[in-house]
C-alpha cells in the first residue's frame, strides 16, 4: 500500500513543480539551439574531465542536458532539455524534470551527461515511455578521485552519470527521481 501512496506523492510533486518551472518549457529551445548547447557542454566536459571523455568514447549512447535549472522554496523542481546521441549523432531530444519537497531555498544551474555503456541499457531507455532514474534504471554518479580519475566501480556500471558546471546556491548532485521524457519536435 505504501508504494501507491509514494507514487501519488511523487506525481503531486511533479505537478507542483510543473506550475513553478514549466513556464521555462513554454520557451522551449529549438533543435538547433539544443544541438549548439549540447556541443558546448561536451567540449567543456572533455576539457574538465579527460577520464570522463575516455568513458564517453566507449559509451553506446549519451544523453546530454547542457543546462538543468533547479529552484526551490520548500517545494522545488528542476527542468532541462537535451539530446540523445548515438555514434556521435543526435537521434532524439529529451527533457528532464523532477520535484522535491523539504528544506530548500535557492537555485542552481548544472550540466548533466548520462552515458549508456551497454546496448541493453540504451534499448531499455529508448523503449520506455518516460524513464525515471532510480526506478527504470540506476545511474552511477561518477565522482572523481585523485588526479581526476574515475573510480573503477563507477566505470563498470551499465549507466554512468556526470554532473558538472554546477553554479548556484543549492547543492544537490543526484539523478534519483529525475524523469526523462522524449520531446515531440
Amino acid at each position: 500500500m505504501k508504494a501507491p501512496i509514494a507514487l501519488l506523492v511523487h506525481r503531486a510533486l511533479i505537478s507542483c513543480f510543473a506550475i513553478i518551472i514549466f513556464p521555462l518549457a513554454a520557451n522551449a529551445a529549438s533543435k538547433e539551439e539544443i544541438d549548439i548547447n549540447v556541443e558546448e557542454a561536451l567540449a567543456k566536459f572533455s576539457q574538465e574531465s579527460p577520464a570522463g571523455q575516455r568513458l564517453a568514447e566507449r559509451a553506446v549512447g549519451m544523453l546530454v542536458f547542457p543546462r538543468v535549472i533547479k529552484a526551490g522554496i520548500g517545494i522545488g523542481g528542476e527542468y532541462g532539455e537535451g539530446a540523445l546521441l548515438v555514434n556521435g549523432q543526435t537521434v532524439d531530444y529529451y527533457n528532464t524534470a523532477s520535484a522535491s519537497i523539504g528544506f530548500q531555498l535557492g537555485a542552481q544551474v548544472k550540466s548533466q551527461i548520462i552515458m549508456f555503456m551497454t546496448e541493453d541499457a540504451l534499448a531499455n531507455f529508448r523503449n520506455s515511455d518516460g524513464w525515471e532514474a532510480g526506478v527504470d534504471g540506476s545511474v552511477a554518479l561518477v565522482e572523481f578521485g585523485a588526479g581526476g580519475e574515475v573510480s573503477s566501480n563507477s566505470a563498470q556500471s551499465p549507466i554512468i552519470g556526470f554532473i558538472f558546471s554546477n553554479k548556484g546556491l543549492m547543492y544537490n548532485l543526484t539523478f534519483e527521481g529525475s524523469k526523462m521524457t522524449k520531446l515531440n519536435r
